[in-house]
């Protein structure tokens, strides 16, 4: 009797292939999980029929929580030939990105042989395969040949690529494949608004805050107002179901509370304003400096700093990354985020960032990191739709 292979037991929890196109996404690293999955929530807004199915390397532990990636499969098929069709009879992808190494020669020649194209992105000349043997024939640039397009950040792994065999005309020298800010909206007529009502006030912003995490903040405003006396703190708790008792710590604290959701807006005598995420589009825009609460507390999941980079603010950040922990590393050391640990570090943090020209610095050098792998976004975007559509023309025309 014959043994089910591992992928044959997988399979058997495999949901149906949904109806429409199926673009298939390979991950090795938790960043880039995280940059294809924006890709497709994107994309999926352009092209409402698309699922997006995603794979992923050994590195990845702990999945990402992000919204793009409907089809979870965990590890890609063995490279047997057995396993591969089995793989590919099941999901009939349409397009496959792999990023990165571990490059799988039966995979790649059956994905071309079924005329599906497959890109490889993000590579690094310390993924790219090495020879076997220097006594038999070299076969990496057979199975480089197949990808339809290949994109690397790095001069040096283009100059390898050409070395050894592959078309110039297949390689494009791209940003990083990062993950892109969404950053939230906000009304414009508010924000010319508040602009009038608050002037030149200081302004920090507490986004995506927990109760745990509010009476360290409290405390921290506290003992800076002692040097910044119009120093006005805002606050957006991550749960709506939280505002009724933030509410009565806030006044508990004796600090003097506005309650934005009730319609009341600060005035000269305002020390705390209180508001639901929601909003964080808005103060993101007026405040020079925000603390990303979410990362307060050692084991939390973290929010993505990029958003509020991209709408120019400086940032600080507690030591709970989670899975963006990529981005503040960026962000950290190119001088765009500061992290902070309790009361005392905090209260520190917010009077260091207090100058102006010291948050400007700081926001400046936020954006260029939230530039950093935009045009790579953009390019896997169109390139994506383009031979989506030309496989669509293809089946049209048989």
């Amino acid at each position: 009797m014959v043994r089910p292979t591992a992928l044959q037991d997988r399979s058997l929890q495999w949901p149906p292939r949904p109806a429409g196109e199926l673009l298939w996404v390979h991950a090795s690293t938790t960043e880039r999980y995280m940059a294809l999955c924006d890709v497709g929530h994107r994309l999926k807004s352009l092209r409402p029929d698309l699922s997006i199915l995603v794979s992923w390397g050994p590195e990845i532990t702990t999945r990402p929580k992000i919204e793009g990636c409907d089809l979870a499969v965990g590890a890609p098929p063995e490279d047997t030939p057995s396993d591969v069709r089995l793989f590919l009879d099941h999901w009939r992808p349409d397009l496959c990105i792999w990023s990165g190494g571990d490059l799988r020669r039966v995979l790649m020649r059956q994905l071309a042989e079924r005329k599906i194209d497959t890109l490889l992105v993000d590579i690094t000349p310390k993924e790219l395969p090495e020879r076997t043997s220097r006594w038999l024939p070299d076969q990496r640039r057979r199975m480089l040949d197949r990808f339809t397009e290949i994109l690397t950040p790095s001069h040096e792994a283009e100059a390898r690529l050409l070395r050894i065999g592959v078309a110039r005309d297949k390689l494009t020298l791209s940003d990083p494949l990062r993950l892109s800010a969404t950053p939230p909206g906000c009304n414009n007529d508010e924000l010319v608004h508040m602009q009038s009502i608050l002037g030149s006030r200081p302004i920090w912003f507490s986004s995506d805050t927990d109760l745990q995490d509010l009476y360290t903040i409290l405390n921290a405003h506290r003992s800076v107002l002692k040097l910044l006396h119009r120093l006005l703190l805002v606050v957006a708790m991550r749960d709506e179901d939280d505002l009724a008792e933030a509410r009565d710590a806030i006044q508990h604290s004796g600090l003097q509370l506005a309650d934005w959701d009730s319609g009341e807006e600060p005035d000269d005598y305002t020390q705390v304003l209180l508001c639901s995420s929601e909003d964080s589009g808005l103060w993101y825009r007026l405040a020079p400096l925000s603390l990303l609460a979410g990362s307060l507390a050692r084991g939390n999941g973290g929010q993505n700093p990029l958003d509020a980079a991209a709408l120019g603010s400086a940032i600080l950040h507690g030591p709970g990354l989670g899975t963006h922990h990529a981005a503040y590393k960026r962000l950290h050391d190119a001088g765009a985020a500061l992290e902070v640990d309790g009361v005392e570090g905090l209260a520190q943090g917010v009077l260091s960032l207090s100058a102006p020209d010291r948050a400007a610095e700081m926001a400046l050098a936020g954006w260029d990191i939230v530039t950093e792998g935009a045009g790579m976004t953009d390019h896997l975007l169109e390139l994506i739709q383009d031979l989506l559509d030309r496989r669509e023309d293809r089946y049209e025309s048989s």
